[in-house]
């Protein structure tokens, strides 16, 4: 049985692949930031699999190695790492965008990713095996207007993946991205802070993907034979064809 770490694993795509992979043998390590939903997950998962968590909060450098590194078996040994914790804050323009809401960006898109990734990858790496799939995003392929630094970080996530492809291959890690489009999620909420009425309507008028149809992808790429790479995946829905381009019943 192999065992993944999940990253935002209680809510959006993140919870959708811990069910997925629950029901497909996976053991499971859950991390995230809300101790009541994380336990409420593993008391449901762990009738399926071995299932443990961990809260920290991946800006934390410190917690999330003391976190990872307190591990015990038969969770003591990672063999998928899934990097999902992300957050869009705010829609502005360059000269009009909030600090704080580029801090948060970069810390949790670009060096949360990096601090989870470094915490685990010294294992991968020692016993030659292993595989990383980061969740990165169309706004990693190209720029909208008022994306700005949202979409610097997600591409700043597709030329680490890049990177780590690289430097792992004479390990045998497999490293992969997963790039979704429109997910129908609270991304939409956490970017506009809680305006409900705002963010709902960016998914009114056309089918957007659902956090299923992304765990459904990322089950593909991990159950690949073992000379098989995803490397670099985009999915969007149908109604979707840019950032800025999506059909629209109304």
């Amino acid at each position: 049985m192999k065992t993944a770490l999940i990253t935002g694993a209680t809510s959006g795509i993140g919870l959708a692949t811990a069910m997925t992979l629950a029901e497909n043998g996976f053991a499971l390590i859950l991390c995230g930031r809300n101790q009541e939903k994380l336990a409420e997950l593993e008391q449901e998962l762990d009738a399926l699999v071995p299932t443990t968590t961990l809260c920290f909060d991946v800006r934390n450098r410190e917690l999330v190695f003391e976190k990872i590194n307190s591990l015990e078996e038969p969770f003591d040994e990672i063999d998928i790492l899934i990097n999902n914790a992300g957050n869009a804050h705010g829609l502005d323009p360059i000269d009009t965008g909030s600090l704080d809401d580029w801090d948060a960006m970069m810390d949790i898109n670009v060096k949360g990713l990096l601090y989870v990734s470094k915490a685990i990858i010294p294992q991968m790496r020692d016993r030659k095996c292993g595989q990383i799939i980061n969740i990165g995003s169309t706004a990693g392929k190209e720029v909208y207007p008022n994306g700005n630094v949202y979409c610097g970080s997600k591409h700043a996530v597709d030329a680490i993946t890049t990177g780590m492809r690289l430097d792992l291959n004479p390990y045998g890690i497999r490293v992969g991205a997963v790039n979704p489009g429109l997910v129908e999620t609270n991304f939409s909420e956490v970017r506009f802070k809680g305006d409900t009425d705002r963010a709902s309507k960016v998914y009114q008028g056309y089918q957007a993907l659902q956090p299923q149809d992304i765990a459904d992808v990322i089950l593909f790429a991990l159950t690949r034979p073992a000379h098989v790479n995803i490397a670099d995946l985009t999915v969007m829905c149908t109604a979707q064809a840019s950032s800025t381009v999506v059909k629209k019943n109304n």
